[in-house]
């Protein structure tokens, strides 16, 4: 199961940086989408039941950890991405998130491993 858009943007946020309370998100979240607090609350519990995300308290405070990881959710968006939208077969060349600033050098080559294997996979699925 792949995240939505705004709960792709939330794992974002808490790859950058976790563990954040839903209020700390929502503050940052809350231009891009322009919706309530409480819609916020709720696409965390539903990130929380397709275990996209862990739930724990700090005081009287729920606090939120991304259970997705990070290469692998991206690999996939972008290969899907690059599949249906640009009709690409065949890897994605990495030089294309060189300037990310989701992603760091170090895990450049890592991306680079599950887009190959993303496609050998997706090759072997056509067939």
């Amino acid at each position: 199961m792949k995240p939505t858009i705004p709960e792709l943007e939330i794992l974002k946020l808490l790859w950058r940086q976790q563990p954040r309370t839903a209020r700390e998100l929502h503050d940052e979240i809350q231009e891009l989408f322009d919706w309530s607090y409480s819609s916020t609350r709720k696409t965390l519990e539903r990130m929380g039941e397709k275990d996209f995300v862990t739930m724990a308290f700090k005081g009287n405070k729920k606090i939120y950890c991304a259970r997705l990881d990070k290469i692998k959710t991206l690999a996939a968006f972008a290969q899907d991405f690059a599949k249906r939208i640009f009709e690409i077969d065949g890897p994605l060349p990495v030089a294309m998130f060189t300037d990310s600033r989701l992603i760091d050098e170090s895990e450049i080559t890592e991306l680079e491993k599950l887009l190959v294997d993303l496609d050998k996979q997706t090759g072997k699925e056509e067939q």
